[in-house]
């Protein structure tokens, strides 16, 4: 069976994967879909914060919505923004230049007014309105650069006439309250309609990996006995894409052993091999600094021969990596807010921060070493700055 696989369509197990049909979320698709319609008409779309834990279809939910959206009409524009991948005003811009001229804009030498100035020309010259859903939009705050968009984007039409724009803002980390970070002047016009996603129940996790089954993989190849194993990880995991991704790892296991049915080894072997998906993607999403520091800091905890204090973590990666104190605490704090570890103030013997991994140090590593490089045009749209 060397050359025979178990597998219907592959496609199925990838992360960015939109199926045909969402299930569980029908009450979050109808609200999202009433806050667009104006839109449809020529109006404002109503704007949205769109709260839940990694995992919980937000994304999945928004991208399938955009996509029936572009089917319908071409009054309204939605554009996707993944702000993992653009943290600056310039990066978000040059997205939604891209998706309106189909295009990016020159990657240096644009001033952010004039990239402003030639999208609302495209959108009056189009007659369009503008959705935008910056998804995890926690890191646009992150940079201090979420309330300037904001503003920039839901006033644009004082400055250009006639221009109509929408938001909606996901957001995973549940800690952040977006609505109370945004200032004044933004909040005027925000005004967010909260919809929250729920984690989904363990019959709704088991119908959605099913689904996943009955579409990309061959019949009887996923025997019943072992998609409930899955699905009872994949419940207390609380990511649907962990489920998913042990599915992938347990079929190949099965493919690589000639086999044509998975087992509970199988399944048990993934389970070992496999790094979260929530963990992988934010690994993903790091900057190539933070990164490197993230994967010394994660070594230095697995090999378990480093006192884990802020100070004298910093005397062990300083040299390495070629940093100052003050850059090396502000990464921690983003890792603390970005979820990877927890910084709790110690005081016996003099005040100093340890650092505690929300994960296994050891899958940490392996998360950052499975990276791949950015292009080199998404490098320079992260680090381009232009006020």
């Amino acid at each position: 069976m060397y050359d025979q696989t178990l597998f219907r369509d592959p496609e199925v197990f990838e992360f960015d994967y939109v199926p045909e049909h969402l299930h569980h979320r029908d009450a979050e698709v109808r609200e999202l879909a009433y806050l667009a319609r104006p839109g449809m008409r020529g109006g404002s779309p109503r704007n949205a914060v769109i709260r839940g834990l990694p995992g919980t279809g937000k994304t999945t939910t928004v991208l399938k919505l955009f996509a029936e959206i572009e089917e319908t009409t071409k009054r309204l524009v939605p554009v996707y923004v993944n702000c993992q991948h653009n943290r600056t005003k310039f990066s978000v811009f040059a997205r939604i230049f891209e998706k309106l001229a189909g295009h990016m804009p020159p990657s240096s030498g644009t001033p952010l007014s004039d990239l402003m100035r030639k999208t609302a020309g495209l959108m009056e010259k189009r007659g369009c309105v503008l959705l935008v859903c910056l998804d995890d939009a926690n890191y646009l705050h992150y940079e201090d650069d979420l309330n300037d968009l904001l503003y920039n984007l839901l006033r644009l039409h004082e400055t250009y006439a006639g221009i109509r724009t929408g938001v909606y803002a996901i957001v995973s980390d549940m800690s952040l309250d977006l609505c109370n970070e945004v200032d004044t002047r933004v909040f005027s016009v925000f005004h967010p309609t909260e919809v929250t996603f729920l984690p989904y129940s363990k019959e709704g996790t088991r119908e959605i990996l099913a689904g996943r089954v009955r579409q990309g993989l061959f019949p009887n190849v996923m025997p019943g006995t072992a998609l409930d194993f899955i699905t009872d990880l994949t419940y207390q995991e609380g990511d649907i894409r962990a489920g998913i991704e042990i599915i992938r790892l347990a079929t190949e296991n099965a493919e690589r052993d000639a086999r044509r049915t998975v087992t509970r080894r199988d399944v048990m072997a993934a389970t070992r091999h496999a790094v979260s998906p929530t963990l992988q993607s934010k690994v993903a999403h790091l900057k190539g600094g933070e990164r490197e520091l993230l994967h010394h800091i994660a070594d230095l905890k697995a090999t378990g021969e480093q006192e884990m204090t802020s100070g004298a973590v910093f005397g062990a990666v300083c040299e390495d990596i070629g940093i100052g104190y003050t850059t090396f605490y502000g990464r921690l704090r983003r890792f603390e807010a970005g979820g990877f570890l927890d910084l709790p103030l110690r005081t016996r013997k003099g005040r100093t921060r340890e650092i505690i991994f929300r994960y296994d140090p050891g899958k940490v590593v392996e998360a950052c070493r499975q990276v791949p490089e950015h292009s080199q045009k998404d490098k320079m749209f992260e680090q381009q700055d232009i006020s």
